[in-house]
């Protein structure tokens, strides 16, 4: 015969019915509170809505001169990101590259998703093809027609 163990899911070291040897009713100082998802996995209840990636972050841009600091949503997305940065910086979104931790991300990606946090730096780049475009279109010499 088997005789199984069953296991608390708390971390506190005293019994259930101690009646508060810590001064505090209800809850213990160590104890994890658990939630059970929709698919009937029981896992760790979070504590903020912040960590779920909710909510308001404010992201430090950087262009070669200047810095912005600019609030969006978590969940947004780097096009959204580059939409608003367009208002702020003359750029058109297909003119922008974004550099988050040295990668190029694209305008698909989500900021949450890649790791973007409150505060975080963006480096905000001018695409060098369009860039060299706009000097070629600028360097080549005005014709005159006379008729």
């Amino acid at each position: 015969m088997i005789k199984l163990r069953s296991k608390r899911f708390c971390r506190g070291n005293s019994k259930l019915g101690s009646g508060g040897r810590n001064g505090v009713k209800g809850q213990e100082k160590g104890e994890i509170k658990w939630e059970l998802r929709p698919g009937g996995m029981l896992v760790q209840k979070r504590e903020t809505a912040e960590s779920v990636g909710e909510g308001m972050i404010t992201v430090r841009v950087s262009t070669v001169s200047k810095w912005h600091e600019i609030s969006i949503e978590s969940t947004s997305t780097f096009g959204e990101l580059k939409m608003i940065l367009s208002l702020v910086s003359g750029l058109e979104p297909t003119e922008q590259r974004l550099l988050v931790r040295g990668k190029e991300r694209e305008d698909c990606e989500y900021l949450h998703m890649v790791g973007v946090r409150d505060k975080d730096k963006v480096l905000l780049l001018e695409d060098p093809a369009i860039k060299e475009r706009k000097l070629h279109a600028l360097s080549t010499p005005c014709r005159t027609i006379s008729v």
